[in-house]
């Protein structure tokens, strides 16, 4: 049985007191899921400390694929388990689109970070262009075989990965259950045997008003939140839906 996950990604966004507020709200949160949290750097030691025994888990948004050395401005996954980390995301549609990481670097991530002890939680999915010429699958067939390549099929499986059409990022649109189950059962069955225990996670626009019927899909275990994983009753009540719904 694959126990739910529920992370929530809070981008560039947030400050001390904001986050404590939002910490605040999450306090003594009621779900069976798995909940995790991926503040900004900079935000990663206070929420460690303020979540330290609730039963929350923190992630960082992105990790250096190097280990250590002369990377001005980067952050290596053994910096991330020492403070206290145990997610880390890889491959986020944002860092692909805006900081031109290609499917190799996304890779050499997800490699470093299991290296370290990090669970890394590999992002994968294709634009709104991409899906009207009839490309998803082979685009999330591509960025999988690269890191099935580099890391091997039972690393893999032993990750977390998230489907997050690009279309529906940040835009209201959501991709539909039924689709969002269409493309999870498709990457299982791309990782075969091995991938039945793999969670994967639906991202994209996920609201506790569209949560349920997304995580009463057999493929979908959870959610990767944006923009909702700011209100922490919102994004309470996605947890919420994860509990009742599995």
């Amino acid at each position: 049985m694959r126990r739910p996950l529920v992370a929530g990604n809070w981008k560039m966004n947030g400050s001390r007191e904001a986050i404590d507020l939002l910490l605040d709200g999450l306090s003594g949160i009621s779900t069976t899921a798995e909940v995790a949290v991926f503040p900004p750097y900079v935000y990663l030691p206070q929420v460690v400390s303020t979540l330290c025994g609730s039963g929350i888990d923190v992630g960082a948004q992105n990790v250096s694929e190097y280990q250590a050395g002369a990377y001005t401005g980067e952050v290596a996954a053994d910096m991330l388990l020492d403070i206290g980390c145990r997610y880390v995301l890889v491959g986020h549609s944002e860092r692909r689109s805006l900081f031109g990481e290609k499917d190799r670097q996304v890779a050499e991530k997800f490699v470093a970070s299991q290296r370290s002890g990090l669970i890394p939680v590999l992002c994968v999915g294709e634009t709104l262009e991409q899906r009207a010429s009839g490309k998803t699958l082979a685009v999330i067939g591509a960025q999988l075989d690269a890191v099935l390549e580099r890391a091997g099929l039972e690393s893999v499986c032993n990750g977390v990965i998230a489907y997050e059409p690009v279309w529906a990022i940040g835009t209201g649109k959501t991709a539909t259950a039924e689709q969002a189950q269409e493309i999870h059962r498709e990457i299982r069955q791309q990782l075969g045997e091995p991938g039945m225990k793999t969670r994967i996670l639906y991202g994209g626009s996920v609201k506790a008003a569209n949560a349920a019927e997304l995580f009463a899909q057999q493929d979908v275990d959870g959610a990767l939140v944006g923009g909702a994983s700011l209100d922490s009753g919102e994004f309470r009540e996605i947890c919420k839906k994860a509990y009742v719904a599995n």
